[in-house]
């Protein structure tokens, strides 16, 4: 199993367990994290599971397809380092991985 920290827009440090194969959303909502809302499912059709990650880690988690780059144009407080959870597959070398969760979804 592989850890993945969350960070709540309060600076709170949620650490959930993550199968392998298994999106950042999913986890997050099968371990009842608030904010990540996953409306869709996971179906990448509305934003709201929408996580900001550290640049450094993006070697390790590929880039951003066009379907994800598009719907994230929908979402709130869009940066450069945002990203889908329900678009970012759990692989082991995620190991340790933190992301942050914007204020608009607290």
């Amino acid at each position: 199993m592989t850890t993945v920290n969350f960070i709540d827009f309060n600076g709170r440090l949620h650490a959930v367990r993550a199968v392998e194969g298994q999106s950042l959303m999913r986890a997050a909502v099968s371990n009842g994290l608030a904010g990540i809302d996953a409306e869709c499912g996971g179906a990448c059709a509305c934003a709201t599971c929408q996580v900001h990650v550290p640049t450094e880690w993006w070697p390790v988690l590929g880039e951003p397809g066009d379907v994800e780059r598009e719907m994230l144009t929908f979402a709130n407080q869009v940066r450069s380092d945002s990203r889908l959870s329900c678009q970012i597959a759990v692989t082991s070398e995620m190991d340790g991985l933190t992301v942050h969760i914007p204020e608009s979804q607290s």
